[in-house]
């Protein structure tokens, strides 16, 4: 079975957001507005997305 796969794109700046949240962004390996990034999808990286749902687009990959 295949791995599941899921796009994450930085939709708003994290220069405000709180340095907890600008770490997060960096760790999913976004660093320019409006970059996407494939990642899989698993509990850690949605807890991670959770987090910054605010800053952030996800589609199915």
């Amino acid at each position: 079975m295949a791995e599941k796969n899921i796009k994450v794109t930085l939709v708003k700046s994290p220069i405000a957001a709180i340095p907890k949240h600008r770490a997060t962004v960096e760790a999913l390996g976004l660093r320019k507005l409006h970059q996407s990034n494939i990642l899989p999808d698993n509990e850690a990286v949605r807890g991670m997305i959770w987090h910054v749902r605010h800053l952030v687009k996800v589609e199915e990959a």
